[in-house]
């Protein structure tokens, strides 16, 4: 899985991909099913992986990055699937990452009970 922020910066991910060359970089929201193509600003080739940098945060009303949310991931060469994966966008430090963050709310209690045996 490919960790993103919601950032107009461009961000970079590896990859092992089953072809050398590729072509399209492609993300498809899974909440709403709106496919956007995603141009490749810069890309990398090392021994054994991939490296491609974008700007994946696109601010239109067609399609943009939301915190807490799933993406697909394809990269093809042609149509031909070179690579595909699953994205997910937070702000959080992914140190530190916690999925109940500012969400769960513990409730301190002063309930005294027994128990008999």
């Amino acid at each position: 899985m490919i960790i993103l922020k919601v950032d107009t910066n461009p961000q970079s991910f590896k990859f092992i991909p089953r072809s050398k060359t590729y072509d399209g970089l492609f993300i498809k929201d899974e909440s709403t099913n709106v496919e956007t193509q995603i141009t490749i600003s810069s890309s990398s080739t090392n021994d054994y992986y991939e490296s491609i940098t974008a700007t994946f945060y696109i601010a239109s009303p067609v399609f943009n990055l939301v915190e807490n949310r799933f993406y697909r991931l394809l990269v093809k060469n042609g149509t031909d699937i070179v690579y595909r994966d699953r994205i997910f966008v937070t702000n959080q430090v992914i140190a530190n990452f916690n999925v109940n963050e500012n969400v769960y709310q513990s409730n301190a209690s002063t309930n005294e009970f027994i128990i008999y045996e």
